[in-house]
């Protein structure tokens, strides 16, 4: 016969076993409690997609460079918050938002940038009231 089964690995763990304390500290992380006031006015919602910046001249709607694919992470009323790859050489931009069938074009201000330990970048800006998007400032934003 066998020799009989000793005790399990000090890293197993039973399939039906609680997740590691390391995870709840990443998910606790992502949800952070407050102790003070809430600094932002408007609610912030995750967005977790694909958007495309044009940059814009002084008049805030004439294109004046390529545009970059950001990726999202918090919308709200008042702005959005995302991360690039790369830094952003212009500030005011037009942020092409694309969900569920729905095209949104937005005039962005982007006010602050930091660089993340990963090799990437997380920035956030506001909404500027936009006067009109003229129909070649979008199209150059799809391509």
């Amino acid at each position: 016969m066998g020799k009989p089964a000793g005790p399990p690995p000090a890293n197993h763990r039973p399939p039906d076993a609680a997740p590691a304390d390391g995870l709840s500290t990443v998910l606790a992380a992502l949800c952070p409690q407050r102790n003070g006031p809430e600094r932002r006015s408007a609610q912030r919602h995750p967005y977790p997609y694909l958007v495309r910046l044009t940059p814009v001249g002084d008049d805030c709607v004439t294109a004046v460079g390529e545009s970059v694919v950001v990726v999202g992470k918090h919308l709200s009323e008042q702005g959005l918050g995302f991360y690039h790859p790369a830094p952003l050489p212009h500030r005011r931009m037009i942020a092409l938002l694309e969900t569920a069938g729905t095209r949104l074009a937005l005039l962005i201000d982007v006010t602050w940038c930091r660089f993340l330990k990963q090799g990437w970048y997380e920035s956030g800006g506001k909404f500027l009231p936009l006067i009109q998007v003229p129909p070649c400032a979008v199209d150059k934003a799809n391509n």
